[in-house]
């Protein structure tokens, strides 16, 4: 696992398609560090990316605010199928049905509804398109789930409409943003299909 970064308080990797974020990766982070790590936010199994660590508790209440409070910047990059339009803001309301662990477009508020935002350039266009997107909201499949909803599903992600043979959906956590020691850091990194 490539690590991006690491001091005695974060630790900075680009995750691999296939670990699960919240055991794997810190089990591999514990082999090559040492010492304990803390999960701040989640990535699917099957969506690689660059994701941050704290190496402390007091890192972890740290991030963790940074991430509930908005200074924890999130961008990612996409495969869809289809052309979206040049740049959006897109806001929606979506319901989790965790039996199914699907997530859903819905039009009212109501009991476990989630508001979700997310902007978005478009890099490239044509049958597929490269799309560049900042997070606003952490909800479940979201990125997923807004664009599949639009009619622009992610290639590979056949969970949410892809009729394609790629093996996982072609979404990566490329960029992270957030407060450390004082300062702004970010690091970034952009998977070979991209």
């Amino acid at each position: 696992m490539e690590i991006l970064y690491s001091d005695k308080h974060i630790a900075v990797c680009v995750k691999p398609v296939g670990l699960d974020s919240e055991h794997e990766v810190p089990e591999a982070l514990k082999e090559a560090l040492g010492g304990e790590l803390f999960p701040i936010h989640r990535l699917d199994k099957n969506v690689g990316g660059v994701m941050v660590y704290a190496r402390t508790r007091q890192a972890a209440a740290f991030l963790s605010k940074a991430v509930q409070e908005g200074t924890m910047v999130k961008e990612y990059v996409a495969l869809v199928h289809g052309t979206p339009p040049e740049s959006g803001d897109w806001t929606d309301l979506l319901f989790k049905d965790s039996t199914k662990n699907k997530v859903f477009v819905v039009k009212k508020e109501r009991r476990g509804v989630k508001k979700a935002r997310l902007e978005f350039v478009r890099l490239s266009e044509g049958e597929t398109s490269l799309v560049r997107i900042r997070l606003h909201t952490g909800r479940s499949h979201q990125i997923r789930v807004q664009f599949s909803s639009r009619g622009f599903p992610l290639v590979g992600d056949h969970k949410y409409g892809a009729r394609d043979n790629s093996p996982a959906p072609m979404l990566f956590s490329c960029k992270l943003t957030f407060p450390h020691l004082g300062k702004t850091v970010s690091y970034e990194k952009l998977p070979d299909w991209a």
